[in-house]
């Protein structure tokens, strides 16, 4: 298995956090949730154009999971950032995860980010080049394609 390394996997993140970030503005402004202003006693989640009203950072929370979670647990194991680097995430076998792991490997992400994302830094430094969310939800991110290293799909 060859491990995907912190810097290929940051290029995968950049790509995925820009079509996530263009495609949450797009269904914020379709649906209709708006802004609060700019101000730090709006609260909500630090946005381009100020913070968002807590019915949209809970639309910004499900749109992640729903592409994380989803994408990573599907056929492809891979966000599309991840798939445009030839990556995939699996379990420690190399078999593709399930939706309930992959949400795990969600929520483990906020703690990295958390803990002045030393759980991503971690990925530079440690033996299968696993964060903190990998090892938390026992992953691997790998260079390869769905299926070239695990012996059974997630369904299987």
């Amino acid at each position: 298995m060859h491990y995907a390394g912190f810097w290929i996997r940051v290029a995968a993140y950049l790509i995925d956090a820009i079509l996530l970030g263009v495609t949450s503005v797009v269904l914020l402004s379709i649906f209709g949730f708006g802004f609060t202003g700019s101000t730090v006693s709006s609260g909500g989640a630090f946005s381009a154009t100020g913070y968002l009203d807590p019915a949209g950072n809970l639309f910004t929370l499900v749109l992640g999971i729903a592409y994380f979670a989803g994408l990573e647990s599907s056929a492809w194991q891979a966000t599309v950032g991840k798939k445009l680097l030839g990556l995939m995430v699996t379990d420690l076998s190399g078999n593709r995860i399930s939706f309930l792991r992959a949400l795990g490997r969600y929520f483990g992400k906020i703690l990295s980010s958390l803990i002045l994302m030393i759980g991503y830094i971690m990925v530079a430094f440690t033996g299968k080049k696993q964060g903190l969310h990998d090892m938390l939800a026992s992953t691997l991110v790998l260079h390869g394609k769905p299926g070239e290293f695990g012996t059974k799909g997630v369904f299987d």
